[in-house]
């Protein structure tokens, strides 16, 4: 199925007016509603990019990414499963909407495997041996995430076991878990890079915002030079990330696409921040609400840092890089 310029806008505008009235479960529901499912089936390409980029702009949440997943990996849907976490950590995003009679209703966990005696993560699927990773980013042993695209490590006779996420963002029902499945990770990677792509133009808007309202001695803020360089290199790094994305049909152009946009979202939250000033760091203001979403999504499936660092790790085991687009 296509679709047309003029059904993208009006699907679009639905779309985001259902993400401004509603969040979390009441959201998942009116996404199943809405027809999510067959819309990722059907059309993924359009499904994962706008869905995802809304949910950054309204700075709403649902559990999709659990679909996203679960469809690459052959999985009944609506579903639910484990995703890797930065420092070696695994979470799970709860939904109450699920099928009962699918094997994915069932959230699968499984213990931590535990550190190799060596004090280096074993080598991913596709062989690759992630040194690069510093061991102070990884708790125990190493998330296996890699280029190849898949999360690896299960014991599937372990029993469930939950624990309270602390320090996460508390508007996200993540809860920890000792580990989870091997499943691939890049359609879920391209869907989170959207995400972030979204959350950061967010901080942007209210950057930007601020700057032109606020008036201090008689000027407006963006009437300093300070304040539009640090609104342009925002704009840029945001631009560069969703570049990224149009060439992230491999496992390696996701990775990169991913590591590209927890990047930008940094730099986002770094200089809006600075931007705001004072405003930014209150409760009443909406920035603080995007710049900790952004925090909890570079950190799924592997964060900026620790991608960038596989993918060196990729590109050094088989000393060559692909090329990714054609400049």
């Amino acid at each position: 199925m296509t679709m047309d310029a003029d059904e993208i806008a009006l699907l679009t505008d639905s779309l985001r007016a259902t993400m401004t009235g509603s969040t979390g479960d009441a959201l998942d529901h009116a996404l199943l509603d809405f027809g999510w499912l067959d819309l990722l089936t059907e059309t993924p390409e359009v499904a994962i990019p706008l869905v995802f980029r809304l949910l950054g702009e309204t700075g709403a949440h649902a559990p999709v990414l659990n679909d996203v997943i679960a469809r690459a990996a052959g999985r009944d849907l609506p579903a639910t499963v484990a995703l890797p976490f930065t420092g070696g950590r695994w979470m799970m995003w709860e939904r109450t909407v699920v099928a009962p009679s699918s094997p994915a209703a069932t959230p699968v966990t499984a213990a931590d495997p535990g550190p190799d005696p060596t004090g280096r993560a074993a080598p991913g699927p596709g062989g690759i041996q992630p040194d690069a990773v510093d061991p102070a980013d990884r708790s125990t042993a190493d998330a296996r995430l890699d280029a190849d695209g898949v999360s690896g490590g299960t014991d599937p006779t372990a029993s469930q076991s939950f624990s309270a996420a602390p320090g996460l963002d508390p508007e996200l029902p993540l809860r920890r878990v000792p580990a989870g499945e091997t499943l691939p990770l890049a359609e879920g990677r391209r869907a989170l890079a959207w995400w972030l792509a979204g959350t950061s133009r967010a901080m942007l808007n209210l950057a930007r915002r601020h700057a032109l309202d606020r008036v201090q001695f008689g000027r407006p803020l963006a009437a300093h030079q300070a304040v539009r360089h640090r609104l342009a290199e925002t704009l840029v790094a945001i631009e560069g990330a969703e570049a990224t994305l149009t060439t992230a049909d491999t496992d390696l152009g996701a990775l990169l696409a991913k590591a590209a946009a927890g990047h930008a979202a940094r730099i986002a939250a770094r200089h809006c921040q600075q931007v705001l000033g004072g405003i930014g760091f209150t409760a009443e203001h909406d920035f603080h609400r995007h710049a900790r979403r952004a925090l909890v999504l570079d950190g799924l499936l592997g964060s900026a840092a620790e991608l960038t660092r596989e993918a060196g790790a990729w590109v050094r085991t088989r000393a060559a890089a692909p090329r990714l687009a054609q400049l």
